[in-house]
């Protein structure tokens, strides 16, 4: 049972939400002309009528009826259906029938994650073919919208609607969801639908339920901050400012009162070239910066204006700001194209001269604020603004190399459940043969503890879907950046470890790995059809119970022995492999300590391979670790080994 903390911050993250249409439209939107529905399951079909009233359902002789509660809410579930179609499902209420046409029974796939998932079959290798080649009226698309929330959603807030697959539909769809579906189809001979609900730069828990974060406690403090928030933004500023602060300090060496935001901050403060992004200012240092940058200025007010200012916009931050007002934190947001507005707290300005200060950090491509001077101003109670100083009265510092800040648990994309419940929620109960998940390159900064995130998220959809053995295909981080010469510790590297090892403890879920597949300029690697084949392979595995080689090799055991530590492998296809070398490269030995990993030989022996114990400790086996390692062992499927750590028994 949930301990009451869980209790007060479930309470605090959900409500009870409204129906979602009239009584005239009594489907939900799920439920459209070309919908697919899954087949061989129990099918739930729900909608909208008046309080009380019967309700009908109908599709090819399978019926059943249902009665809308108190709140105009109804849901039925139908027999089980055979792959089939085209179908026309009819609900009818109080004299109102709504029908929709050409519906299939088939398999039905979401696809979700960030933006790897949501890169599109417009932006992947041999595009224009793609596109042009796809025309398949068996195959179905349904794209969610981006959306955030505070409290689940009945119904999207942005019009959804299924497409049959052709050249027009499919070039903005998931490439990865698409390929995936293309070769599953190509075997099961039966209709297809997919759900992509995408969003790039999101933070896995951005995408969980309330429910599972209730009963996370590492998810506590956040929940309960967030409650805060909901009812009362500016102390939940405040409250958040003080942790900020905090890891300032731990990562500057600020003393208190020294700090950027206060007045007379030390430094080198320079006067700001322009509002826009910094890598245009001609500034050498800024040209591909990624960091923090802070900006300040100064605003003179009466004491009449200062008494009335509800708020204070500060334009748009790319990607992430924390700002302050006389040194008190009035807000932060991570969202790169997203117009900052905060409210103020009576007693935050005062008349005379005020010091407003913005922290912006940029993490990948252009960064910086910018937008029109009129998105720049104090708002006033009676509907009037003030507009903050131009450019060229304000100053910049830069303050590289400090790290990614903590995230406010009200972000958008990096704070808690507001993308699930604009985006998942809003699905409903609807049947499913499984989920395909590419999202984690958000987490590297935060890498300890993704593992049990990632548990919590297939957990709480799991509820919401109805199916406790949900299949999870899960893709393990791609290679993206600076091939790695001497080991190195990595938050991408630290991802995909933890990947594995929520994929290990659920047997429902299928490790994807992509660790070959990247592109050490590009985070988004262009070959998702080869990320396809992969989800398929683990598709048919997980979900088709299919038995053949899906996984490539995965570790499962590191001991010493005579002849030095052995890694035990399972999982592969007949035999290892090490591509291109007599010998698998991509081991290291470590000791206990931060620092201690060194790359050291190995050698195939029938599934196992033995690396030779080098000098210095080995408590633990670490293989193809960093952000972009380079690793050839394989099996005779040609399938990659996963990268992991393992403790050496």
């Amino acid at each position: 049972m949930p301990s009451r903390l869980a209790k007060a911050i479930l309470t605090a993250l959900t409500c009870c939400v409204a129906p979602f249409a009239s009584a005239q439209t009594l489907l939900h939107p799920m439920f459209q002309d070309h919908a697919v529905l899954q087949r061989d399951k129990p099918l739930p079909i729900w909608g909208a009528a008046k309080p009380g009233e019967q309700v009908s359902i109908e599709i090819a002789g399978n019926s059943t009826t249902a009665t809308a509660d108190r709140e105009g809410n109804w849901r039925a579930t139908l027999r089980p259906m055979p792959a089939g179609g085209p179908f026309t499902l009819g609900v009818t209420a109080g004299g109102v029938t709504q029908t929709i046409s050409d519906v299939l029974i088939g398999e039905v796939w979401l696809c979700s994650g960030q933006s790897n998932m949501e890169f599109s079959v417009s932006q992947g290798l041999n595009a224009q073919s793609e596109i042009a080649n796809a025309n398949d009226p068996q195959m179905r698309l349904l794209s969610v919208s981006r959306d955030s929330a505070p409290n689940p959603l009945a119904t999207f807030g942005k019009p959804v609607s299924w497409q049959k697959v052709t050249p027009a539909s499919i070039a903005d769809f998931s490439a990865a969801c698409y390929f995936m579906a293309r070769d599953l189809k190509g075997r099961l001979n039966v209709p297809f639908g997919l759900i992509d609900a995408t969003w790039g730069g999101t933070a896995v828990n951005a995408w969980r339920s309330a429910a599972s974060l209730a009963v996370d406690p590492a998810a506590s403090e956040s929940g309960a901050l967030l409650a805060l928030h909901r009812k009362d933004p500016t102390a939940s500023a405040k409250q958040w400012g003080e942790t900020w602060t905090r890891w300032w300090r731990e990562r500057s060496g600020d003393a208190a009162g020294r700090e950027p935001w206060q007045a007379g901050a030390p430094g080198d403060w320079a006067t700001l070239p322009a509002f826009d992004f910094w890598e245009k200012w001609g500034v050498p240092q800024l040209e591909a910066y990624n960091g923090i940058v802070w900006y300040r200025t100064e605003i003179t007010l009466t004491d009449a204006q200062a008494k009335q200012a509800v708020s204070i916009d500060l334009g748009i931050v790319d990607d992430m700001d924390m700002s302050f007002v006389n040194g008190i934190p009035v807000g932060t947001t991570n969202m790169w194209d997203a117009l900052r507005s905060y409210p103020l707290a009576p007693g935050t300005l005062k008349a005379g001269v005020n010091r407003i200060v913005i922290s912006a950090l940029d993490t990948f491509g252009p960064g910086g604020a910018y937008g029109k001077p009129e998105q720049r101003v104090i708002r006033l109670r009676d509907g009037s603004t003030i507009p903050l100083p131009e450019a060229s009265k304000w100053q910049y510092r830069v303050t590289p190399g400090i790290g990614d800040p903590p995230h406010a648990p009200w972000e958008t994309i990096a704070g808690l459940s507001g993308i699930y419940n604009g985006m998942i929620a809003p699905i409903g109960p609807y049947g499913l043969r499984g989920v395909a998940w590419y999202q984690g390159e958000a987490d590297t900064g935060v890498p300890a503890g993704y593992a049990g995130r990632l548990a919590g998220l297939m957990s709480g959809w799991r509820t919401q879907f109805g199916d406790t053995g949900l299949p999870f295909l899960i893709v393990q981080l791609a290679n993206w950046g600076a091939p790695n010469t001497a080991p190195m510790e990595s938050g991408t590297a630290g991802v995909r470890d933890e990947q594995r090892r929520a994929v290990a403890g659920d047997p429902n879920a299928a490790l994807i790995v992509a660790v070959d597949l990247g592109d050490v300029w590009d985070i988004h690697p262009a070959n998702k059809q080869e990320v396809g084949r992969r989800l398929a392979l683990g598709a048919r595995a997980k979900a088709y119970g299919e038995q053949l080689p899906w996984s490539g090799p995965w570790a499962v055991k590191a001991s010493k022995g005579p002849d030095g530590v052995r890694v035990r492998f399972a999982g592969f296809d007949r035999a290892l492999v090490a591509y291109s070398a007599s010998d698998p490269i991509g081991f290291e030995l470590c000791g206990t300590a931060y620092g201690s990993c060194r790359f050291v030989p190995a050698r195939i022996d029938g599934g196992d391979v033995v690396l030779a114990p080098g000098t210095g400790q080995a408590a633990r086996v670490r293989f193809c670790w960093g952000d972009s390692p380079r690793c050839n062992l394989y099996d005779k499927a040609g399938l990659p080994a996963a990268p992991f750590e393992l403790a050496v028994e």
